[in-house]
C-alpha cells in the first residue's frame, strides 16, 4: 500500500521539529534492515533521507551520485554492503549519533 503524500509530509514536519523521533527514525530503519525486512528498512531511510540530509547532499558526502541513491534505497534498489555501511555511517555522523548492535535471545 503507497504511502498518502499527506502521511509523508507529515513525518517530514515530525522529523524536522523533534529530534527524538528523527533519532529514532534511523534507528528503527536499521534495526528493520538488520532484522530480514530490507525493503522496510529501506523505505525507512528514504524518508529518514528525504527529510534530514537529502540525497542531493548524501551523495557530496559519501562519493555517489543522488540518483545512484535514490536507486539504492527504492522498491527495486539492492545496495551493495560497502555502500550500504558507507550511508548509514554518514547518516549517524550527519543526526550525531553512534548505533551500536545488540544480542537479544529469541
Amino acid at each position: 500500500m503507497a504511502l498518502t503524500r499527506d502521511f509523508k509530509e507529515t513525518v517530514l514536519a515530525r522529523v524536522q521539529a523533534d529530534p527524538k523521533f528523527r533519532d529514532a527514525l534511523l534507528e528503527e530503519g536499521i534495526e528493520t534492515m538488520l532484522s530480514g525486512d530490507v525493503d522496510t528498512g529501506k523505505a525507512i531511510l528514504r524518508d529518514y533521507i528525504k527529510a534530514t540530509v537529502g540525497f542531493e547532499q548524501l551523495g557530496v558526502e559519501v562519493g555517489s551520485s543522488p540518483k545512484s541513491l535514490i536507486r539504492m534505497f527504492g522498491p527495486t534498489g539492492n545496495p551493495q554492503a560497502r555502500n550500504l555501511f558507507s550511508v548509514i555511517s554518514q547518516l549517524q555522523r550527519h543526526a550525531g549519533l553512534t548505533l551500536h548492535v545488540t544480542a537479544q535471545p529469541y
